[in-house]
């Protein structure tokens, strides 16, 4: 990241809040990262200890290279000609020395962080979409991309960047936080950057140096727990973004939310606690000192197919909400971005002139579009956990139709938490009326055995299919469609790819669903 630049390591030290060794304040540094790859003559490498890899190993490499000093775990030892810092956490430093590098571009920005295990895409689009109409510039970063308030889309610079990481590394963040503050003109209001914050970024403190304005959370349920071990530590994780925040909105349904409110490590000033449900079913109290604002949905009206209709009622505000997603999950992410809105300045009257316009979210609860003589209709989803899955599943069955079948098709991820997997089966077996097991980025793991242990969940008792190839699953579900089916394609929603053990490959399901159409249903 060298954005044709240099500063002297003590300044970049100090911007950054970081020791500097007094033999070491002169050096020129042209640039920072953590990949030894990328290291060019003059800049400074980070020996990150990976999860699989000890960043420590490839300090020959980036020396070789030309990096001009190293940091470095304190247990890390080089010859005393190194030009090397040892700091107790890397991770830490080099998000602060990313944010250093770039000038602290946030401090021009207005954050707002959204957390949880599922609906963080939907809430920051929703909350997006408000803003905009609103004519509030604003940036997202997320699972879908990332989007400058210009509405230019940003690339990642680096080659082997994950461009669907959730919350992108520092190298990446901090730079794209940089190129959305240099569209700020001066006098202008500070634009508003919708983040989705991983739980990843949070124990990995990529987010260490930024201050939210604004920290949302939706749930948590069970996921990446081959990272965190237990739900207790995936909520210490998720919990650190309501240190980073002044504005909390929580969705105080969920159990955690509940906890969250009146946990004494979050330092947000003000809470917005939000319920689907009467107010007095809250039993928690907030944490002493906090301003609290409990708001909550009344005269909750499903639409099929058309969305939801709500009474959003708090302290100061009572107005009647349209969100054209359908589900009852709708109603929590939709009145979690009304009120983050709110909690930022909006009037009622903007946020629901522009929520009643969203058109909803790529991949989530997507219908693809298909002939008027097709008997029957099929849904993009990203549902890849129990929960995200049984929230689709009872969606569908409530706007199918009476005789009509929902029929789910849906694998699980290779090299991600095996726990969920016969879970996931479980909810399949209870809530879909036919099954389709399949692949579903099966990476560098045997997709067979991904298999068996989603099968290990599965009722004997309910009508599944097992076809591994994905593509070929696909067909089988058109081809065998019946008229009025509710077809869900579950697991890859926006995403336009397949990852297997050979690499990632072109893979759109909505092509492939179309070509199907027009096989076997083309003279229906």
């Amino acid at each position: 990241m060298s954005n044709l630049r240099h500063m002297t390591l003590k300044t970049l030290c100090d911007e950054a809040g970081l020791f500097c060794p007094s033999h070491m304040q002169d050096t020129v540094i042209c640039g920072v990262t953590s990949d030894s790859r990328r290291v060019k003559k003059g800049w400074l490498f980070v020996a990150i200890p990976g999860l699989h890899v000890d960043g420590a190993a490839y300090i020959p490499q980036a020396l070789q290279r030309g990096a001009a000093a190293v940091i470095a775990p304190p247990y890390t030892e080089y010859p005393s000609d190194v030009p090397l810092i040892k700091h107790e956490s890397p991770r830490r430093a080099l998000a602060l020395l990313c944010d250093a590098w770039y000038g602290h571009p946030a401090r021009r920005l207005r954050l707002v962080g959204v957390t949880g295990t599922n609906g963080k895409t939907s809430v920051s689009t929703m909350l997006a979409h408000i803003l905009r109409n609103a004519g509030i510039p604003v940036g997202v970063i997320g699972t879908l991309g990332v989007t400058a308030p210009s509405g230019q889309r940003l690339q990642f610079f680096s080659p082997d960047a994950n461009a669907n990481m959730t919350t992108p590394d520092p190298e990446e963040l901090y730079a794209l936080l940089s190129a959305m503050a240099e569209e700020v003109r001066e006098g202008e209001e500070a634009p508003v950057v919708v983040m989705e914050v991983s739980s990843h970024a949070l124990l990995l403190e990529k987010i260490a140096p930024l201050c939210f304005a604004c920290g949302v959370f939706t749930n948590l349920t069970p996921e990446h727990l081959d990272m965190h071990g237990t739900m207790e530590a995936y909520y210490a994780a998720k919990r650190r973004l309501f240190s980073f925040c002044r504005i909390a909105v929580v969705n105080a349904d969920d159990p955690f939310g509940e906890k969250l409110i009146s946990d004494p490590e979050t330092s947000a000033e003000t809470w917005y606690v939000c319920h689907t449900s009467p107010i007095y079913q809250c039993v928690n109290t907030l944490h002493p000192g906090r301003c609290c604002n409990r708001v909550y949905a009344g005269q909750v009206k499903l639409l099929g197919g058309g969305g939801v209709e709500y009474r959003l009622l708090s302290p100061s505000a009572r107005v009647r909400l349209t969100c054209p997603v359908p589900g009852m999950f709708s109603v929590m992410n939709s009145m979690e971005a009304a009120v983050a809105a709110m909690a930022l300045g909006l009037s009622p009257g903007k946020i629901k002139d522009a929520l009643a316009t969203f058109n909803g979210v790529p991949g989530r609860m997507e219908r693809i579009p298909l002939a008027s003589h097709v008997p029957f209709t099929v849904f993009l989803d990203y549902a890849h956990t129990p929960d995200a899955l049984a929230n689709l599943l009872t969606t569908a069955q409530r706007f199918k139709k009476s005789g009509e079948r929902v029929v789910l098709l849906f694998g699980c991820g290779g090299e991600r938490d095996r726990q969920k997997r016969p879970l996931m089966a479980a909810v399949a077996s209870r809530l879909a009326d036919s099954v389709i097991v399949t692949s579903d980025n099966s990476r560098g793991e045997d997709p067979s055995d991904i298999l068996e242990d989603i099968l290990g969940g599965m009722d004997p008792a309910c009508d599944y299919t097992v076809i591994p190839d994905r593509h070929e699953a696909i067909v089988h579900a058109i081809r065998t469609a019946h008229p009025g089916d509710v077809i869900l394609l579950s697991g890859k929603g926006h995403e336009t790819y397949e990852i297997d053990r050979n690499g990632r490959h072109p893979f759109d399901e909505k092509e492939l669903v179309l070509a199907a159409v027009r096989q076997y249903h083309s003279e229906m």
